[in-house]
């Protein structure tokens, strides 16, 4: 009987119920060929790259285990530079996004903007800026992280603020789960490490056709895709997590872990 495994370094509720939480090296040493890996890799807590064992997900595939959220993937997602790259190539609707980091040239910046950590999560050293000097006091700040000298930051245009946005779960081009995530009082960031409320929603099919190909762009098998409301009831794709954590409060039309798995067996089965 094959093992459908998680391959991941935290054991949260999410992997827990998705299956059986492997390190990289455990799942190099358990698993062979039949079974299936599912790359849950996150950023690291420091914000300067990738949690170990990228290499463990190219041993897996060169072994015969089917491999879903590989290298690649993970990368894209986590990546913000990458991200922007292959939404771009995918011509999905993304905030422009250029590259600061202290061995380049700074560009030339034109608020409003964002500047965020390139491995970035949880809103954490994201900050606004509405005119130039928000900008340069933004960045002086930022140059007193550690992750700064390592990897940089990127900037991106800001995409006006509506108070909420949409986090939807796309596994292997379906749309498996939604929330509506509200932000808290006086905060224009909507990660719910800052306050932000989970508010149960049916994703409208424009907001899922968005989600499902961003997903494709960057060969997610279970990612989960922020979409912020832009102008004209149209959508804007602000990141791509490669190892979003979800509830069922998430579920759509079924339960969304049941879905999870329906999905990835189908890939698993597509794959074969």
């Amino acid at each position: 009987m094959s093992t459908f495994a998680v391959v991941a370094h935290r054991v949260t509720p999410t992997n827990t119920r998705l299956g059986t939480v492997l390190t990289p090296a455990q799942a190099v040493a358990r698993l062979g060929r039949g079974d299936v890996a599912l790359g849950r890799l996150d950023v690291l807590p420091t914000l300067d790259g990738i949690e170990p064992g990228l290499w463990a997900l190219d041993r897996l595939t060169a072994a015969g285990v089917t491999v879903l959220n590989g290298r690649r993937t993970l990368v894209s997602a986590h990546d913000k530079l990458a991200t922007a790259e292959a939404l771009f190539a995918s011509h999905v609707s993304h905030p422009f996004t250029v590259h600061i980091a202290p061995w380049l040239p700074t560009p030339e910046l034109e608020p409003p903007i964002v500047l965020k950590p390139r491995f970035g999560s949880w809103g954490q050293d994201v900050l606004r800026c509405d005119d130039h000097d928000a900008i340069e006091r933004s960045l002086a700040e930022l140059k007193t992280r550690p992750w700064f000298d390592a990897t940089g930051c990127v900037a991106q245009k800001l995409v006006a603020p509506r108070g909420y946005d949409l986090r939807v779960v796309v596994a292997r081009g379906r749309v498996i789960g939604a929330v509506r995530r509200v932000a808290a009082p006086g905060e224009w960031r909507t990660n719910v490490a800052l306050g932000a409320r989970r508010e149960t929603v049916v994703p409208p099919p424009d907001a899922c056709a968005i989600a499902v190909a961003a997903a494709d762009a960057i060969r997610g098998d279970l990612v989960g895709v922020d979409l912020l409301p832009a102008d004209l009831g149209t959508w804007v794709v602000l990141e791509v997590n490669g190892a979003v954590d979800f509830t069922s409060a998430y579920s759509v039309d079924d339960d969304v872990f049941a879905a999870a798995s329906a999905a990835l067996s189908v890939g698993v089965e597509a794959a074969a």
